[in-house]
């Protein structure tokens, strides 16, 4: 191995930006392996969004320490045989895919990938995630013993790296068996330096570009980050970057081609080929060289007007304001596979019996935070001078409430839409709006608390994209804020809510107001 931890530090930054929990964990087993030389190897487990860099970090791993690298791809694997390999009775029996890598690699240390670990199958064949038990203990991988040799193999030096997207699809006991580290999604700033990094010189090396034929700006980047991309990861921005350097390699290869053959024309006419060379040298947007006879100026500049001509209009806009111009709306935050998301809670009333409905795919625990939410407000009604549209402090009295969320077609479920709930109800029955940049997530009790939730990071992150200024979390998730980047924290205004009344205080313009004399509905408890 290759243990010289300043060097794989150096190695490790060059490689892959941010990501600095994973770097230090790496660093770490460097260090105790200088120390150790039999140490076995620990096994990782990479859990993030797609396109966060989990698979291509594997890769940089084995070439900071010096090891060869195979990838496994798991996705969809659902017969025990293709981990363990077939007995040799069979016709066409092989060895499983494990015994096959270290056959492929030739060595016994290799650093093994095995990617999508979350989406193993399991048939009558068997179940790939129990045959991988033996292989990723540590206390067993060292007599592992495939099928179709029938003798023990040592496993230990193999550095395992597992990646998924989710830790909810693994079975406990192999979850039990790996070291989580978790790869949360990049902030614009990341993005943008990732891209003016790595992925603009690596498209420029595929499409045969330089960069004195191109020039993307950073606030470029930011157009395509904010405007033509919503993700966690950098997969569909490099895309994006790769379609924009297409659309120049045309230009450039139709300019080569018109200097290699000039037009008659222009070569007689002498006043317009002396304006063209005295003409200051500067960058020209690929939309003022689309119809010009002589080749385009170098390096072509890619601003908006460009992007539009090349991607398209734009395919998200900042939306937030317009949906919260009506009482009834409120914003909350939820957590994916993907990243984090914001979502949209709308409520409206009709005269009817008392029924509540909810609408937009809700799984059980959501569906229990509605009614939590609606029978705390009718609890407090009072206090907060809460009326349906009779004058009833009762807001079932001969009301109907309707719940919608909206992405109907997408499954929503969990607890961390308690406040957001109730936050759309007050605003409902009070007639006010909500602050149009205020994002929140907690889960709620009967008695007005609010109680800490997952995912903060990703979803914080997501309010951050969506230009949100104020964030309402639970009061046990401020150390969960240590994690996000500086210059994301001081974008935004944090308000720790260890109950309900905190949270709309903090959710209206100029707090929720408290009629005086009348108890809270918890107090005498």
């Amino acid at each position: 191995d290759r243990l010289e931890i300043r060097a794989a530090r150096i190695l490790l930054d060059n490689d892959h930006y941010a990501m600095e929990k994973l770097k230090k964990r790496v660093l770490e087993y460097l260090a105790v392996r200088q120390l150790k030389n039999n140490l076995k190897g620990p096994i990782l487990c990479f859990v993030g969004p797609p396109g966060v860099g989990k698979t291509s970090v594997g890769r940089s791993i084995a070439k900071t320490l010096g090891r060869e690298f195979h990838r496994i791809a798991l996705g969809g694997v659902c017969d025990q045989s293709d981990i363990r390999g077939h007995r040799r009775t069979y016709v066409g029996s092989m060895p499983g895919r494990i015994i096959n890598g270290l056959k492929t690699v030739g060595v016994n240390n290799p650093v093994f990938l095995l990617d999508e670990v979350d989406k193993l199958g399991k048939s009558l064949q068997g179940d790939p995630a129990a045959a991988l038990l033996e292989v990723l203990d540590p206390e067993q991988n060292h007599s592992f013993t495939d099928h179709y040799l029938n003798v023990a193999f040592d496993l230990s030096q193999v550095l395992f790296i597992a990646t998924a997207n989710t830790t909810a699809t693994i079975p406990p006991a192999l979850l039990d068996r790996m070291e989580i580290i978790q790869v949360p999604g990049y902030t614009q700033e990341e993005k943008i330096e990732i891209a003016h990094r790595h992925l603009i010189p690596k498209q420029l090396e595929q499409h045969g570009l330089t960069p004195q034929q191109i020039q993307i700006p950073q606030v470029t980047t930011l157009d395509i980050i904010t405007r033509y991309t919503r993700e966690a990861g950098v997969r569909s921005l490099d895309r994006k970057l790769g379609a924009i350097c297409r659309a120049v390699a045309v230009k450039v290869a139709e300019g080569q081609h018109k200097e290699t053959k000039p037009d008659r024309a222009d070569v007689g006419d002498g006043e317009d080929c002396k304006e063209h060379v005295t003409e200051d040298a500067k960058p020209e947007s690929i939309s003022d060289t689309a119809d010009l006879a002589l080749p385009p100026e170098m390096p072509i500049l890619i601003d908006f007007h460009a992007l539009k001509d090349i991607l398209g209009p734009p395919m998200y806009e900042m939306e937030v304001s317009e949906r919260l111009s009506q009482p009834g709306v409120a914003i909350g935050l939820a957590w994916t596979p993907l990243g984090g998301e914001i979502m949209f809670v709308e409520a409206s009333r009709m005269d009817g019996e008392g029924q509540l409905t909810l609408t937009g795919q809700l799984g059980d625990v959501m569906k229990e935070s509605a009614h939590l939410a609606i029978s705390w407000l009718r609890s407090n009604a009072k206090r907060y001078q809460l009326t349906n549209a009779s004058g009833s402090f009762d807001l079932l009295d001969n009301t109907d409430i309707h719940l919608h969320f909206p992405a109907g077609a997408v499954t929503k479920d969990g607890p961390s839409a308690g406040v957001t709930i109730v936050t759309c109800l007050a605003s409902l029955f009070s007639g006010r709006l909500v602050c149009s940049d205020v994002a929140m997530t907690g889960e709620i009790t009967l008695r007005g608390l609010v109680l800490p939730v997952g995912g903060i990071k990703d979803k914080v992150l997501a309010a951050h994209r969506a230009g949100l200024k104020r964030i309402i979390i639970p009061q046990r998730n401020e150390k969960d804020l240590e994690e996000i980047a500086v210059n994301v924290r001081q974008d935004l205004t944090f308000v720790m809510a260890s109950c309900l009344d905190e949270v709309l205080n903090a959710a209206f313009d100029g707090g929720f107001a408290v009629k005086p004399g009348v108890e809270r509905f918890n107090s005498k408890l």
